[in-house]
């Protein structure tokens, strides 16, 4: 069902459509793939396998080489599509052009460019390493900006392929005590909305999902476990997140929020003014500091 809606779509998406010919000449004899960034686990992985179920390869990319391999292995062995694992650093500035050179070697090309690598960073701005700030938005921003403005160019020449962004709910209002990871991902999803209009009708996917919280590591790793908003809020799967962003990149939808509470949150820091809304968040965000321990007499 979700094919053939997925099909009508696709003339709706490729109605102002021009193809090059020289950018369908300078793919000839490879095969399209899905590039997936942060990809040995979470999200990333999850998406990786909702692609892989449709058939193209999948270039899996993170910088654990060990745990890229598994991650790697398992999804060809579970789907039988080719996997390509690439233990790269995206952060570097030679990034994409490793990457499509890598992917020529292996006989493929990017036909859509999922951008999953993130990290989180919690607590209060004014007490957080700069190297840990720079290190994020080299990730979240800059990486991932470079990434999509390298692939973009050649699919809207070709005028089929797909950007599919991985945002946060935390994109859609600021973040107290996660102020720099919660901007970075207002800044991806804003990227996203205004990149989609201008290639509107041009054959190309653009989108970005904006789940809440999700059953992975990654709260653990920004050390925000202990927040109000994980003992409130319930944390969807990765899986779960995977089919509902895969289904609506496929109905051709640009922001798409997985969930029923997710979507009302959504709804609800639209509509509440920011007087009213960072505070809300700012509570649900605060980490309670522990009291010392006392030797005990």
């Amino acid at each position: 069902m979700i094919h053939s809606l997925a099909r009508v779509a696709d003339l709706w998406i490729s109605r102002h459509a021009a193809l090059d010919r020289s950018a369908l000449a300078a793919v000839s004899g490879l095969a399209p793939a899905v590039v997936v960034t942060g990809a040995s686990r979470g999200i990333g992985l999850a998406l990786a396998q909702r692609f892989a179920a449709r058939g193209p390869a999948v270039v899996l990319i993170a910088r654990g080489e060990a745990s890229l391999g598994a991650a790697a292995k398992a999804l060809s062995d579970a789907t039988g599509v080719r996997t390509v694992p690439l233990a790269l650093d995206i952060t570097s500035a030679d990034a994409p052009h490793l990457i499509e050179a890598a992917l020529r070697e292996a006989g493929l090309y990017a036909d859509v460019l999922v951008n999953n690598a993130g990290v989180g960073l919690a607590g209060p701005f004014a007490e957080q390493a700069i190297a840990d700030i720079e290190r994020l938005l080299a990730l979240n921003i800059t990486a991932a900006t470079r990434l999509m403005h390298h692939m973009l160019p050649p699919m809207l020449a070709r005028g089929r392929g797909g950007v599919l962004n991985v945002g946060s709910l935390g994109g859609l209002v600021p973040g107290p005590h996660q102020a720099v990871y919660y901007a970075s991902k207002a800044y991806l999803i804003s990227l996203t909305e205004a990149v989609a209009y201008e290639a509107r009708g041009r054959g190309v996917r653009i989108a970005a999902v904006a789940p809440g919280p999700v059953d992975t590591a990654f709260h653990r790793a920004m050390q925000a476990e202990r927040a109000l908003y994980r003992s409130l809020v319930p944390a969807m799967s990765a899986e779960a997140v995977a089919r509902s962003a895969y289904r609506g990149f496929l109905l051709g939808r640009t922001v798409i929020v997985p969930g029923v509470l997710p979507s009302l949150a959504q709804l609800a820091v639209k509509v509440l003014p920011h007087a009213v809304s960072v505070p809300l968040v700012g509570a649900l965000l605060a980490v309670e500091k522990r009291a010392p321990e006392r030797d005990a007499l």
